[in-house]
Protein backbone atom coordinates (compact mmCIF):
# COMPACT_ATOMS: atom_id res chain seq x y z
CA UNK A 1 0.00 0.00 0.00
CA UNK A 2 1.55 3.58 -0.60
CA UNK A 3 0.25 6.54 1.12
CA UNK A 4 -1.27 9.58 -0.35
CA UNK A 5 -0.12 12.86 1.21
CA UNK A 6 -3.10 15.00 1.01
CA UNK A 7 -2.82 18.80 1.23
CA UNK A 8 -1.31 19.85 4.72
CA UNK A 9 -4.28 22.79 4.40
CA UNK A 10 -6.90 20.65 4.71
CA UNK A 11 -5.81 17.49 6.22
CA UNK A 12 -3.00 18.45 9.08
CA UNK A 13 -6.09 18.37 11.32
CA UNK A 14 -6.23 14.25 11.21
CA UNK A 15 -2.84 13.91 12.42
CA UNK A 16 -4.38 14.36 15.99
CA UNK A 17 -7.93 13.75 15.62
CA UNK A 18 -8.97 12.71 18.76
CA UNK A 19 -7.39 16.05 20.23
CA UNK A 20 -9.07 18.09 17.67
CA UNK A 21 -12.26 16.55 18.37
CA UNK A 22 -12.42 16.59 22.13
CA UNK A 23 -11.36 20.47 22.34
CA UNK A 24 -13.93 21.01 19.08
CA UNK A 25 -17.12 19.81 18.25
CA UNK A 26 -17.13 16.88 21.08
CA UNK A 27 -16.15 19.28 23.85
CA UNK A 28 -18.87 18.61 25.62
CA UNK A 29 -18.39 15.05 25.74
CA UNK A 30 -14.68 15.90 27.17
CA UNK A 31 -12.85 15.73 30.45
CA UNK A 32 -9.68 17.90 30.25
CA UNK A 33 -6.70 19.27 32.39
CA UNK A 34 -4.07 21.23 30.49
CA UNK A 35 -3.01 19.72 27.58
CA UNK A 36 -4.80 16.29 27.95
CA UNK A 37 -8.48 14.93 27.19
CA UNK A 38 -10.59 12.20 27.14
CA UNK A 39 -14.06 11.35 26.48
CA UNK A 40 -16.36 10.62 29.42
CA UNK A 41 -15.79 7.24 30.39
CA UNK A 42 -19.80 5.68 28.60
CA UNK A 43 -18.98 7.77 25.74
CA UNK A 44 -15.65 6.41 24.01
CA UNK A 45 -12.59 4.70 25.90
CA UNK A 46 -10.16 7.53 23.93
CA UNK A 47 -7.98 9.85 24.91
CA UNK A 48 -5.40 12.68 23.84
CA UNK A 49 -2.53 15.20 24.08
CA UNK A 50 -2.08 17.85 22.43
CA UNK A 51 1.47 17.30 21.41
CA UNK A 52 3.20 13.71 22.04
CA UNK A 53 6.23 15.07 22.42
CA UNK A 54 5.55 17.61 25.16
CA UNK A 55 6.45 16.63 28.83
CA UNK A 56 3.57 19.08 29.86
CA UNK A 57 1.08 17.02 27.81
CA UNK A 58 1.78 13.94 29.36
CA UNK A 59 2.11 15.59 32.85
CA UNK A 60 -1.25 16.53 32.44
CA UNK A 61 -2.25 13.31 31.22
CA UNK A 62 -0.86 11.39 34.42
CA UNK A 63 -3.32 13.89 36.76
CA UNK A 64 -6.24 13.14 34.47
CA UNK A 65 -6.04 8.93 34.96
CA UNK A 66 -4.53 9.07 37.79
CA UNK A 67 -1.82 7.16 39.62
CA UNK A 68 -0.87 3.87 38.02
CA UNK A 69 -4.05 4.60 35.38
CA UNK A 70 -4.55 4.06 31.76
CA UNK A 71 -5.37 5.16 28.80
CA UNK A 72 -5.93 4.38 24.92
CA UNK A 73 -3.75 7.18 22.63
CA UNK A 74 -3.03 7.27 18.94
CA UNK A 75 0.37 7.49 17.68
CA UNK A 76 2.49 6.55 20.55
CA UNK A 77 4.78 3.79 20.72
CA UNK A 78 7.67 4.79 22.59
CA UNK A 79 6.09 6.20 25.80
CA UNK A 80 8.47 9.27 27.72
CA UNK A 81 9.77 8.61 31.82
CA UNK A 82 7.05 7.76 34.23
CA UNK A 83 4.58 5.71 31.60
CA UNK A 84 4.98 2.52 29.49
CA UNK A 85 3.35 0.62 26.24
CA UNK A 86 1.87 -2.16 27.16
CA UNK A 87 -0.20 -2.87 24.23
CA UNK A 88 0.24 -1.30 20.63
CA UNK A 89 -2.20 -1.81 17.33
CA UNK A 90 -0.85 -0.83 14.02
CA UNK A 91 -3.45 0.78 12.12
CA UNK A 92 -3.75 3.07 8.96
CA UNK A 93 -6.16 6.15 8.00
CA UNK A 94 -8.11 6.75 5.23
CA UNK A 95 -9.53 9.68 3.98
CA UNK A 96 -12.38 10.41 1.33
CA UNK A 97 -11.39 11.11 -2.25
CA UNK A 98 -13.74 9.53 -4.66
CA UNK A 99 -16.24 7.66 -2.41
CA UNK A 100 -20.09 7.68 -4.16
CA UNK A 101 -22.10 9.00 -0.98
CA UNK A 102 -26.03 8.44 -1.08
CA UNK A 103 -28.70 7.70 1.36
CA UNK A 104 -30.30 4.20 1.60
CA UNK A 105 -33.86 3.38 1.44
CA UNK A 106 -33.37 0.61 4.11
CA UNK A 107 -31.23 2.31 6.57
CA UNK A 108 -32.78 3.29 9.70
CA UNK A 109 -31.09 5.68 12.30
CA UNK A 110 -30.29 4.23 15.34
CA UNK A 111 -30.83 5.51 19.11
CA UNK A 112 -30.51 5.15 22.77
CA UNK A 113 -33.37 2.71 22.80
CA UNK A 114 -31.39 0.83 20.60
CA UNK A 115 -28.33 0.30 22.58
CA UNK A 116 -28.66 -3.07 23.65
CA UNK A 117 -28.96 -4.31 20.25
CA UNK A 118 -26.24 -2.40 18.99
CA UNK A 119 -24.13 -3.79 22.19
CA UNK A 120 -25.75 -7.42 21.09
CA UNK A 121 -24.21 -7.15 17.00
CA UNK A 122 -20.64 -5.19 18.31
CA UNK A 123 -20.26 -8.47 20.24
CA UNK A 124 -20.63 -10.32 17.96
CA UNK A 125 -18.75 -8.61 15.16
CA UNK A 126 -16.25 -7.24 17.44
CA UNK A 127 -15.30 -3.78 14.75
CA UNK A 128 -14.15 -1.73 17.79
CA UNK A 129 -15.22 -0.42 21.25
CA UNK A 130 -18.85 0.95 21.74
CA UNK A 131 -19.97 1.78 25.00
CA UNK A 132 -23.65 2.83 26.23
CA UNK A 133 -23.68 6.48 25.17
CA UNK A 134 -20.89 5.89 22.16
CA UNK A 135 -24.47 6.31 19.86
CA UNK A 136 -24.71 10.01 20.84
CA UNK A 137 -21.34 10.74 19.23
CA UNK A 138 -22.96 11.07 16.13
CA UNK A 139 -25.74 9.19 13.65
CA UNK A 140 -26.20 5.91 13.77
CA UNK A 141 -27.70 3.90 11.12
CA UNK A 142 -28.69 0.23 10.78
CA UNK A 143 -30.35 -2.03 8.73
CA UNK A 144 -33.37 -4.80 9.49
CA UNK A 145 -34.22 -7.85 8.39
CA UNK A 146 -37.38 -9.35 9.93
CA UNK A 147 -36.83 -6.63 12.89
CA UNK A 148 -33.89 -8.03 13.88
CA UNK A 149 -30.51 -5.51 14.01
CA UNK A 150 -27.82 -7.25 11.11
CA UNK A 151 -25.73 -4.60 9.49
CA UNK A 152 -24.88 -1.01 11.71
CA UNK A 153 -21.95 2.03 10.92
CA UNK A 154 -22.58 5.60 12.32
CA UNK A 155 -20.02 8.52 12.89
CA UNK A 156 -17.74 8.00 15.87
CA UNK A 157 -14.48 11.18 16.09
CA UNK A 158 -15.58 14.47 14.91
CA UNK A 159 -12.72 16.67 14.48
CA UNK A 160 -13.40 20.11 12.96
CA UNK A 161 -14.66 19.81 9.34
CA UNK A 162 -14.02 15.84 9.30
CA UNK A 163 -16.49 13.02 10.76
CA UNK A 164 -15.13 9.56 10.70
CA UNK A 165 -17.06 6.68 9.74
CA UNK A 166 -17.31 3.88 12.43
CA UNK A 167 -18.52 0.92 13.62
CA UNK A 168 -18.86 -0.55 10.45
CA UNK A 169 -20.18 -4.71 11.02
CA UNK A 170 -22.35 -7.18 9.78
CA UNK A 171 -24.05 -10.04 11.02
CA UNK A 172 -21.71 -12.85 10.13
CA UNK A 173 -25.29 -14.86 8.57
CA UNK A 174 -26.08 -11.22 5.95
CA UNK A 175 -22.44 -11.07 4.50
CA UNK A 176 -21.49 -11.06 0.95
CA UNK A 177 -24.58 -8.35 0.23
CA UNK A 178 -23.35 -5.04 0.31
CA UNK A 179 -24.35 -3.99 3.68
CA UNK A 180 -21.40 -2.29 5.25
CA UNK A 181 -21.06 -0.77 1.84
CA UNK A 182 -24.53 0.91 1.85
CA UNK A 183 -23.99 1.96 5.29
CA UNK A 184 -21.12 3.76 5.14
CA UNK A 185 -21.97 5.40 1.52
CA UNK A 186 -25.20 6.66 3.77
CA UNK A 187 -23.48 7.77 7.20
CA UNK A 188 -21.22 9.29 4.44
CA UNK A 189 -23.90 11.51 2.55
CA UNK A 190 -25.05 12.77 5.72
CA UNK A 191 -21.42 13.57 6.37
CA UNK A 192 -21.04 15.55 3.20
CA UNK A 193 -24.55 17.21 4.02
CA UNK A 194 -23.25 19.26 6.60
CA UNK A 195 -20.14 20.20 4.34
CA UNK A 196 -18.02 18.04 6.01
CA UNK A 197 -15.54 15.40 4.96
CA UNK A 198 -15.42 11.56 5.66
CA UNK A 199 -12.54 9.48 7.21
CA UNK A 200 -11.77 6.42 8.69
CA UNK A 201 -9.59 4.19 10.93
CA UNK A 202 -8.93 0.47 10.00
CA UNK A 203 -6.49 -1.94 11.50
CA UNK A 204 -3.13 -2.53 9.56
CA UNK A 205 -4.03 -6.09 9.56
CA UNK A 206 -7.47 -5.95 8.50
CA UNK A 207 -6.68 -6.29 4.27
CA UNK A 208 -9.91 -7.10 3.33
CA UNK A 209 -11.61 -4.06 4.83
CA UNK A 210 -9.17 -1.88 3.58
CA UNK A 211 -9.20 -3.06 -0.19
CA UNK A 212 -13.13 -2.73 0.00
CA UNK A 213 -12.40 1.35 1.41
CA UNK A 214 -10.03 1.93 -1.43
CA UNK A 215 -12.80 0.46 -3.75
CA UNK A 216 -15.36 2.52 -2.85
CA UNK A 217 -13.20 5.73 -2.68
CA UNK A 218 -11.29 6.19 0.34
CA UNK A 219 -7.48 6.49 0.60
CA UNK A 220 -4.83 5.81 2.33
CA UNK A 221 -3.29 8.74 4.31
CA UNK A 222 -1.02 7.66 6.90
CA UNK A 223 -0.04 5.11 9.06
CA UNK A 224 -0.67 5.45 12.58
CA UNK A 225 -0.58 3.71 15.53
CA UNK A 226 -3.11 2.78 18.52
CA UNK A 227 -1.53 2.08 21.97
CA UNK A 228 -2.42 1.47 25.75
CA UNK A 229 -0.11 2.94 27.90
CA UNK A 230 0.50 3.02 31.82
CA UNK A 231 1.44 5.63 34.37
CA UNK A 232 3.89 3.73 36.32
CA UNK A 233 4.97 6.79 38.42
CA UNK A 234 2.80 4.73 41.72
CA UNK A 235 0.65 1.99 42.59
CA UNK A 236 -1.79 0.81 39.82
CA UNK A 237 -5.53 1.82 40.18
CA UNK A 238 -8.35 0.57 38.76
CA UNK A 239 -9.07 1.82 35.21
CA UNK A 240 -11.36 1.20 32.06
CA UNK A 241 -9.65 2.37 29.22
CA UNK A 242 -9.27 -0.40 26.28
CA UNK A 243 -7.03 -0.22 23.03
CA UNK A 244 -8.25 1.05 20.20
CA UNK A 245 -9.66 -2.38 17.90
CA UNK A 246 -10.12 -0.30 15.06
CA UNK A 247 -12.88 -1.15 12.56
Amino acid sequence: MSVTTLDAGSSHILDNPAWAALTGPHAHFAERIGHAARYHRDVAPFYAVSDEDDPRAWADLAELVGPGGTASVRGVTEAPDGWEVFDTVQGVQLVDTGLRAEPDPEAVALGRDDVPEILDLIARTEPGPYLPRTVELGTYLGIRHRGRLIALAGERLHPPGWTEISAVCTDPDHRGRGLATRLVRAVAAGIKERGEHPFLHAAATNANAIRLYEAIGFTLRRRTAFSLVRHTGAAAVEETAQPCRCP
